[in-house]
């Protein structure tokens, strides 16, 4: 079903796509991301968060100027100097004390960072996605796993079919699910040339 002409279609590198091929097959099997409707938009979606499937861990190496723009509520131009490069640093105080993770000193914010092809993030997603998919905790206890192949794909699947993104797939309705997915509209028009792109391969037109 997933090839890896599909994702070279979306951008993929050759290598990158002969790599996620596999377990993005398994993923969209398991969650019945199965018509060409339904897998163009996924395709697209998780090819455009994850840079082509370049980038499975949330980076966060932001400058002091990007914090203030990005995160105005958490830094003042004192803090922002003082964090500023500072990846772990950064995500334990942007995400602190929210979706079940503790405050800046417990270190949730980077241990339950973004990561997986659509950004897992935040201690309850984690929990959540361990219980779903393994009924036990192995996800909270080794959040990294996220950022490997197999559960970068299936965190996505689970994640798509959490928020009802199947149905919009179905109605074509691929601007809501950036909205799902964002939670606005960052990269609308290299998302939907992906889309674009991956329709066309499927001969949707």
């Amino acid at each position: 079903m997933i090839t890896t002409d599909i994702l070279v279609a979306a951008g993929v590198s050759e290598p990158r796509a002969i790599l996620f091929a596999p377990s993005l097959d398994d993923t969209c099997t398991k969650f019945q991301i199965n018509t060409p409707l339904r897998i163009a938009a996924f395709i697209a979606q998780v090819a455009y968060e994850s840079a082509d499937m370049s980038t499975l861990s949330e980076n966060l190496n932001y400058s002091a100027k990007a914090l203030l723009t990005l995160f105005p509520h958490h830094f003042d131009e004192a803090t922002a100097i003082q964090y500023a490069r500072k990846p772990e640093k950064i995500a334990n105080r942007i995400y602190a004390n929210r979706y079940g993770n503790g405050d800046e000193s417990s270190g949730d914010g980077w241990k339950y960072r973004g990561r997986g092809l659509i950004q897992l993030t935040f201690k309850d997603n984690y929990r959540a996605y361990s219980t779903d998919i393994y009924n036990d905790d192995r996800i909270l206890v080794n959040p990294d796993l996220v950022a490997q192949v197999k559960d970068a794909c299936l965190s996505s699947g689970w994640f798509w079919i959490k928020h009802g993104l199947n149905a919009l797939a179905d109605k074509e309705n691929f601007s809501l699910i950036t909205e799902r997915i964002n939670g606005g509209k960052t990269g609308e028009s290299a998302r939907m040339a992906k889309y674009i792109a991956i329709r066309k391969h499927l001969g949707l037109g």
